[in-house]
C-alpha cells in the first residue's frame, strides 16, 4: 500500500471531498485524523475507517490548531480542505467586501496555520507533504467573488512553502478541483449562490463539462487517488506545483 506507515492529518475531512480523500488515506494503509469544526459529520466519516482519529478544531483557531499537531505528534502528511466561505453568481461591482475578502482571508490563514503547523514538525524530522486544494480560478473566471484571488493567494503559499521547506525534505503542492458533481447538491450551491435550484445545478454541471479539455468532470475518486499519489514517496521530487484535477493541463 501506498501509504503504510504514515499518519496524515485530514483538514475539513467532514467535507464530501475530504471524506473520500481520507478514505482513500485509509485503504492505502495510512494512520488518519479526521478535523474539522462538525463532529457529526467527522463520524459519519470515522464509521467507515478503521483506527482513525477525530478532532474537532477550527482551523482558523491558531492555538487549536498547535495544540492538536502536538497531539498528534508525527506528521507524515497534512491535507486542507476546510471550506472558506466563497460566494459566487454576481459580478464583482455587485459584492460586498465582506463577501469578496472572506475567502481571501479564511481561505489563507487556515491554509498558512495548518501548513505552518505541520511544515515545522516535518522539517524537524527531514520529511512530510503538504497538499492544499482549491478551484484554479486565480487565472481568470468571472463571477466567482473572491475565488479566484483566494485561489491566487494559495497557489503563491504553496510555491514559497516548496521553496523553502524543499531544503529541509518537505515536499509542498496543491490540487486543482473544481466542480465535481458527486459534490453539488441546490443546498450546497444555495450557500454560495443563492440564485441556483435544480436546473441551474444540471446546467452548471453540463457547462463545467463542456468547458474541460477532456469534455468531462473529475470524480471524487479521481481527485482522491490524485491526493494519495501526491502523499506517496512514488510523487517523488514533485513539489511547488498543482496537479489539475479538472480535465486541463496535468501539471503547471
Amino acid at each position: 500500500m501506498l501509504l503504510t506507515d504514515k499518519t496524515a492529518i485530514v483538514y475539513g475531512a467532514g467535507g464530501s471531498i475530504g471524506g473520500a480523500v481520507a478514505r482513500a488515506f485509509a485503504e492505502q494503509g495510512a494512520r488518519v485524523h479526521l478535523v474539522g469544526r462538525t463532529r457529526e459529520t467527522l463520524e459519519a466519516v470515522a464509521a467507515d475507517l478503521k483506527d482513525a482519529e477525530i478532532a474537532v478544531v477550527d482551523a482558523l483557531d491558531e492555538a487549536a490548531v498547535e495544540a492538536h499537531a502536538d497531539a498528534v505528534g508525527d506528521i507524515d502528511i497534512s491535507v486542507n480542505l476546510v471550506t472558506r466561505g466563497d460566494v459566487q453568481g454576481m459580478p464583482l461591482t455587485d459584492m460586498s467586501v465582506e463577501d469578496f475578502m472572506r475567502p481571501v482571508v479564511a481561505g489563507t490563514r487556515a491554509n498558512f496555520l495548518t501548513a505552518r503547523a505541520a511544515g515545522r514538525r516535518m522539517a524537524a524530522r527531514g520529511s512530510g507533504v503538504i497538499i492544499t486544494l482549491n478551484s484554479g480560478s486565480a487565472h481568470g473566471s468571472p463571477m466567482m467573488g473572491g475565488t479566484g484571488s483566494a485561489d491566487g493567494a494559495l497557489d503563491t503559499l504553496v510555491r514559497n512553502l516548496a521553496i523553502e521547506l524543499g531544503p529541509r525534505g518537505v515536499r509542498a503542492v496543491g490540487i486543482w478541483a473544481a466542480g465535481v458533481p458527486e459534490t453539488f447538491t441546490v443546498e450546497k450551491l444555495a450557500a454560495v449562490n443563492p440564485a441556483i435550484d435544480e436546473a441551474a445545478v444540471q446546467g452548471i454541471v453540463a457547462n463545467l463539462a463542456g468547458m474541460r479539455m477532456t469534455r468531462r468532470n473529475p470524480t471524487l475518486a479521481e481527485i482522491a487517488a490524485t491526493a494519495v499519489f501526491l502523499a506517496s514517496d512514488h510523487a517523488g521530487g514533485i513539489t511547488g506545483t498543482f496537479v489539475n484535477a479538472t480535465g486541463g493541463m496535468v501539471v503547471r
